[in-house]
């Protein structure tokens, strides 16, 4: 029996040296070894310390046994955290980190496997970041393109689309840890994610959708279409136009936009990513000092993060394919707007739209 304790404690040894075999106990992704007394991955180990370190507390919008997988395990933080529990890690295994004295600078803002910062000054200053990013006014373009009869002209529209679809991904490559993630990470997150930024922005500068003149931008009056792709495609258009109008009742502010905008844009969803939990853990960050901002800025709003949270998933109910076909179809022709992104991402900043030149 002695040689097969010691057997069983070699295995056991391999076992820990060798977490990338393992799956994590709360998601099943991949571990990435053992923490707080369990195998489990960064996301769900970075999930846990955050919640115990600072105490949190979640509700649950079902019934309290929501699927907790790899690709459902940010919808719900309430049974996230109760199965992080009862697979058995340890509360008291999380050491309680010191808070960094003084706020980091823009370089400094390394995700290790030590300590994260979960200060308000760091909060702070990763939403400063994220607004020094922003590279046009929000209030600019609203009203810069509109006609005496308070109808935007089509090349107008145009315009206007092509300045916010490159302002977006002129913002990403500015903003925190973006740019250090490898470029086909930032081309597959951004290839995802563009018509979700593009409503936000959209919302953002108060930019005007009236119907006549988009369909006219989309080239219905000049291709022949059935009355029913009309039907149809005014419908996206309607569904466009609610979810701007449901975002500018909310009167989001610029720093909301901002992380609003990271949280879509750290998406694991996006196919190929090289390092799934490192995105994870950004978007995570970025819905951290969205929560502290509007804890802080609008006590009097208890519900407000939630509000502004529920608006993301609903941003995919708009078909990118439709933005294509309202905004570039005219500039680009048949050209992905995929393929685009992957231009500007490559050229940075000496990318050339038809429309840039006008300032």
């Amino acid at each position: 029996s002695g040689d097969s304790e010691w057997i069983q404690r070699r295995l056991d040894l391999q076992s820990e040296k060798q977490p990338q075999h393992i799956e994590c106990v709360v998601c099943g992704d991949k571990s990435s070894g053992k923490h707080y007394g369990q195998f489990t991955c960064e996301g769900c180990k970075s999930f846990f310390k955050r919640s115990v370190r600072r105490n949190l507390t979640y509700t649950c919008r079902a019934n309290r046994n929501c699927p907790i997988d790899q690709h459902h395990r940010n919808q719900c933080q309430y049974c996230r955290l109760k199965k992080c529990l009862k697979v058995g890690m340890r509360r008291e295994a999380v050491q309680r980190g010191r808070v960094p004295p003084t706020q980091p600078h823009h370089g400094q803002f390394a995700l290790t496997n030590g300590d994260p910062l979960h200060c308000h000054s760091y909060l702070s200053g990763y939403i400063s970041l994220l607004l020094r990013a922003e590279p046009y006014p929000t209030s600019r373009y609203g009203s810069q393109c509109m006609q005496p009869n308070n109808i935007m002209g089509i090349e107008n529209i145009c315009e206007l689309a092509a300045r916010m679809l490159f302002s977006a991904v002129e913002w990403a490559r500015n903003i925190p840890f973006f740019p250090d993630l490898q470029i086909t990470d930032q081309v597959a997150l951004l290839r995802l994610t563009w018509s979700e930024l593009f409503v936000l922005n959209a919302a953002q500068c108060s930019m005007p959708l009236h119907v006549a003149p988009l369909l006219a931008a989309a080239g219905l009056h000049a291709s022949p279409m059935s009355a029913d792709r009309v039907v149809a495609f005014m419908d996206h258009i309607r569904i466009f136009q609610e979810q701007v109008e449901k975002l500018k009742a909310l009167h989001v502010d610029s720093a909301e936009y901002s992380c609003l905008k990271a949280i879509v844009l750290f998406t694991t969803d996006a196919c190929g990513l090289s390092d799934v939990a490192h995105v994870e853990s950004l978007q995570e960050k970025s819905q951290c000092a969205l929560e502290e901002y509007v804890r802080s800025q609008y006590p009097n709003q208890p519900t407000r993060f939630g509000k502004l949270l529920l608006r993301l998933p609903s941003l995919r109910t708009v078909s990118s394919s439709v933005i294509e076909q309202l905004f570039f179809v005219r500039l680009v022709g048949k050209t992905p707007i995929e393929t685009l992104i992957r231009d500007m991402l490559l050229s940075g900043s000496s990318f050339n739209w038809p429309y840039m030149s006008i300032q």
